[in-house]
């Protein structure tokens, strides 16, 4: 087992809530009234009151807005009649500039969540309704919202897997490597503004970084037989890897300042594969095959007796994510599923859908509650968003071919 394998897995998106979320209205720390709800629930928001101007970037605006809302999993679009909070005032084109104010008010007791005005060039109409969808979720909920985030995907042909990225509602859709070779296993840096990925450029794997302003691309790993899995640490000064240099695959961790590397794992009758680090960068966790089958486990970044913490089924891909848990996937009666792990208390949620279908790679969205992974079903894998409190799956990708690998950006 390795990182170039595939694996899928079963998901489901009714039942569990996210942990923690409150059942009532509240104060935000600054004192700002938001309205909380537990996570299945929602606030209906009316945009009945938004007038908007002509032309083709006034109208991308508001259907990219009224999207990201449906999507935030906070908020839902309603008729003005049930709606609890009503935006209002205008979005208009002035010069190729498009104008919008914008105000969010309660419709029971006139209470104002948000007033702003935004200007932007009208060529980027939908990133504008990012971030306007991104502030209303935050002014209403005190929620953070992911409309302005990304989504890194693998692209798969005959011929070459390619690296591509979108918005999180799959628009914005375009190629990022365009070698015609095989690039696998894409991770953002904490930053958000480049990425590590995997890739077979010089006949072997070796680990790469690339630069999404500039587009430059640099080595990170290249030491003898396998590398891969490489992974950013949270303060940016670290990364984990895999590597084949002296046997079989092992977890490292490289200093990226001065290439110093450090050895974890020590298993020369097993593989290590998909390390992923704990939000505060203490651990890491990773799979780990010593008796046949993959399981997960977590080791301190300064090494130490790992930790087993599945033990049913065929455990692989997690990604340990911003809200502590643990999502992976596993082969529990002939299909795989998303599970969800406290690793505090090593619980697992099994998420399970009646819809015949596998999925793999599961990578957290930085709010903590939607999920990027991959369906398979009849020999075709497209992307999805899945929604851990019990929204409906969403389909990214529409395009042809076959995609893999999602990594949902830190910001």
């Amino acid at each position: 087992m390795n990182d170039l394998s595939k694996t899928y897995f079963k998901s489901c998106f009714m039942g569990f809530l996210l942990l923690g979320l409150a059942v009532s209205g509240g104060l935000t720390a600054r004192g700002q009234i938001v309205i909380s709800k537990p996570a299945g629930e929602k606030v209906a928001v009316s945009l009945d009151g938004l007038a908007v101007g002509q032309g083709e970037a006034a109208t991308l605006f508001m259907r990219t807005l009224r999207t990201n809302l449906d999507r935030s999993g906070w908020l839902q679009v309603t008729p003005a009649a049930r709606a609890e909070v009503a935006v209002s005032g205008e979005v208009t084109l002035r010069r190729n500039q498009l104008h919008v104010q914008c105000r969010a008010t309660g419709t029971a007791d006139r209470r104002s969540f948000m007033s702003q005005s935004y200007r932007h060039s009208a060529d980027d109409a939908r990133r504008l309704a990012h971030r306007v969808a991104d502030d209303l979720v935050k002014a209403i909920t005190g929620r953070r919202g992911i409309a302005s985030t990304r989504i890194v995907l693998v692209g798969a042909t005959e011929r070459a897997r390619e690296l591509y990225i979108c918005d999180a509602d799959g628009g914005n859709f375009r190629p990022l490597t365009q070698d015609g070779n095989i690039a696998v296993r894409p991770r953002w840096v904490p930053t958000g503004n480049a990425l590590t990925y995997t890739a077979f450029l010089r006949r072997f794997p070796d680990v790469f970084h690339v630069d999404l302003d500039s587009g430059e691309r640099r080595v990170l790993s290249n030491h003898s037989g396998l590398n891969s899995g490489g992974v950013i640490s949270p303060d940016g000064n670290e990364m984990a890897v895999i590597l084949s240099k002296d046997g079989n695959p092992e977890l490292y961790v490289k200093q990226l300042r001065t290439g110093r590397l450090t050895r974890l794992t020590n298993t020369p009758q097993a593989n290590e594969a998909s390390p992923s680090w704990s939000p505060d960068g203490r651990e890491i966790v990773y799979v780990s095959d010593p008796g046949g089958r993959p399981h997960l486990y977590i080791i301190s970044r300064d090494g130490g007796r790992p930790r087993r913490v599945t033990t049913r089924g065929t455990n692989v891909s997690p990604d340990w994510g911003p809200n502590g848990l643990i999502a992976f996937s596993s082969r529990i009666g002939g299909q795989y599923q998303i599970a969800i792990m406290d690793p505090r208390t090593e619980q697992i949620r099994y998420l399970e859908a009646p819809d015949g279908a596998d999925y793999e790679d599961p990578s957290w969205a930085p709010n903590g509650r939607h999920i990027a992974c991959a369906r398979r079903q009849n020999f075709r894998s497209h992307i999805y968003v899945l929604d851990t409190a019990g929204d409906p799956p969403v389909r990214l990708t529409t395009q042809r071919g076959d995609w893999y690998s999602p990594a949902w950006s830190p910001q």
